[in-house]
């Protein structure tokens, strides 16, 4: 049975009203087949009159550079110590071949990350071995989009070098940075973070490190990692400091925040302690669907651009959550290394053709896009 406030609720987010936390979270507690039917049909509609019924997708390559780590995240089974099995820092060369191959298959994207590795220095300055990194793609492959290093990796970099965020953020963008990754959100809650990720930047920092690369003109994208230990309460806490973020950069007429994905956990391979305390290896596609149709309510108006996880969903899973608000379903990635290591059974690669074919088998028209969501003529 749907309830009037879910009724108004609903009928305020058609209107073009924004919804409260508050709101959120009596729609993200909805259990019964008729009220979520109708979050999801709410979802899609919003979703047909924001961004229309085409599904984009990106042809990009991951380069995880290093898997060497100072930190250790409860949720992470991708780092390693030094001298580890497994444990991997790649050269320039290893880079440069595989950002060759990239190209070669029509990758417009490179999306690069890697572990807090504190031997990454060049002449004794970590800013100068990150910069060194870009160098290696941009001077082969100027035109490349070059989608790089998450807040934490600023922060990692400032505090290395007594810098601050704004001076390591100007230097790697007037090196060839275009956009960043809003990764280690994980939950913007420090209550949450205290124990999947002590170690890691609080909530105050990684929205103070993305509101300043908005305000110098680099866009971000925004995450949620979903389904571990956190409530409802704390979803839409961090959607709702996703979306203030979003509103100050939009009056200042920034660009901010290009998409929001949503990252539901994997338990498989994860440290112990937290997978004893989820119960689970994979995740609840249910409520990974739910959860997204209420962001694009909650956030579509300001963050019109909604994307699932295909490694983690699996591709039938990410097709889906198309119908629940989703209108991109990701990038080609051609290796995935982080989440796969978790256990996750999508795969690490996914072909242009696969894509677009998932995307026709639910009558949707499929559009290659940039990072930025620039349309690509195909």
């Amino acid at each position: 049975m749907i309830t009037q406030t879910i009724n108004a609720i609903l009928d305020r987010a058609l209107a073009g009203q924004d919804i409260s936390e508050a709101e959120g979270v009596v729609l993200l507690q909805q259990t019964e087949a008729e009220p979520i039917a109708a979050i999801q049909q709410v979802a899609d509609r919003l979703r047909q009159q924001q961004v229309g019924d085409s599904v984009t997708y990106v042809i990009n390559r991951n380069i995880n550079f290093t898997n060497i780590c100072e930190q250790h995240c409860s949720f992470c089974a991708f780092r390693r110590d030094d001298g580890d099995a497994g444990a991997y820092w790649l050269n320039e060369a290893t880079i440069l071949e595989k950002a060759r191959d990239a190209v070669q298959r029509g990758a417009t994207e490179i999306c690069m990350q890697g572990g807090l590795n504190p031997q990454a220095k060049l002449h004794g300055s970590s800013l100068a071995y990150y910069v060194h990194l870009i160098h290696t793609i941009k001077d082969a492959f100027p035109d490349l989009h070059l989608h790089a290093f998450s807040p934490q990796e600023i922060q990692f970099i400032a505090r290395e070098d007594q810098l601050r965020y704004i001076d390591v953020i100007l230097a790697l963008q007037a090196v060839g940075v275009d956009s960043m990754p809003g990764t280690a959100a994980e939950v913007l809650d420090d209550e949450v973070r205290r124990v999947i990720c002590p170690e890691k930047i609080d909530s105050a920092t990684w929205l103070e490190i993305v509101g300043t690369a908005h305000r110098v003109g680099m866009p971000t994208t925004s995450t949620l990692l979903s389904g571990h230990i956190e409530t409802p309460e704390h979803q839409m806490r961090h959607l709702g400091r996703l979306r203030s973020l979003q509103q100050a950069a939009v009056e200042r007429g920034d660009r901010g925040l290009t998409e929001f994905i949503l990252l539901p956990f994997v338990g498989q391979e994860a440290p112990k302690p937290l997978r004893r305390r989820v119960g689970r290896d994979q995740p609840v596609l249910a409520d990974a669907l739910k959860l997204m149709a209420v962001a694009r309510i909650f956030l579509g108006h300001w963050i019109p651009n909604h994307q699932p996880s295909w490694v983690k969903l699996g591709l039938a899973g990410a097709t889906t959550a198309l119908n629940w608000g989703c209108n991109d379903i990701g990038g080609t990635l051609m290796e995935e290394h982080i989440t796969t290591m978790a256990g996750a059974q999508g795969g690490t690669c996914m072909e242009v053709e696969d894509l677009r074919m998932a995307i026709e088998s639910i009558g949707r028209v499929a559009q290659q896009r940039d990072t930025l969501y620039g349309k690509i003529n195909d």
